[in-house]
C-alpha cells in the first residue's frame, strides 16, 4: 500500500467531479472516498467553488457539498504571508497566487488543476514543492507511485 498521498485539488476540478460523474476529476474524488489518498482545498477554494456553483448550477449545491463529505475533502488553513508571497513572486494572476499558497500552507504531494494558463505547465511553479496537474496527469503520476512501490516489495 502506498503511502497517504496528499492532494490538493483547486476549484476547475471540484466543480468538473460534481457535474461528471466519470473522468478523472470524478475518479479523484473515488480515491478519497475510499481512503486512498488525503484530499485537501483552501478557503479560497471552496468560495471560489461555491461561487461557481451558485451561478452556473444552483441546484447542484446539496449534491456537492454530499460529494465533498463523502470524498472526505479537507478545509486547510488559509495561506500563510510567507506561501502567499512566495506564490504571487511565481504567478501574475492573484487568484491561482492565492490558491496556489493555499496549497503550499497544507503541504501537499500534488496540486491538481485544469488550469492551462496558469498552473498546468508553467515552468514559473515547477519551483514549487509538488507538481501541478490534471486529474490524468495525476493519476499518471500516481498509478507510476504505486509501481515503484510495488518494485520496492518484490524480492
Amino acid at each position: 500500500m502506498p503511502p497517504n498521498v496528499h492532494v490538493f485539488l483547486d476549484a476547475s476540478v471540484l466543480f468538473s467531479a460534481a457535474h461528471s460523474e466519470s473522468g478523472g476529476a470524478r475518479l479523484i474524488l473515488k480515491m478519497g472516498e475510499a481512503g486512498v489518498i488525503s484530499l485537501w482545498v483552501g478557503p479560497w477554494v471552496v468560495r471560489e467553488a461555491d461561487g461557481a456553483l451558485a451561478r452556473r448550477s444552483p441546484k447542484s449545491k446539496p449534491h456537492f457539498a454530499l460529494l465533498l463529505d463523502r470524498a472526505q475533502v479537507r478545509v486547510g488553513e488559509e495561506a500563510s504571508a510567507d506561501a502567499l508571497r512566495q506564490a504571487m513572486a511565481a504567478l501574475d494572476y492573484a487568484p491561482d497566487a492565492q490558491v496556489l499558497a493555499e496549497a503550499l500552507t497544507v503541504g501537499v504531494d500534488y496540486f491538481v488543476s485544469f488550469d492551462r494558463k496558469y498552473l498546468v505547465g508553467n515552468p514559473r511553479v515547477a519551483q514549487f514543492p509538488f507538481p501541478i496537474g490534471t486529474p490524468a496527469d495525476f493519476l499518471a503520476w500516481y498509478r507510476e507511485m504505486i509501481g515503484e512501490q510495488s518494485d520496492d516489495v518484490v524480492p
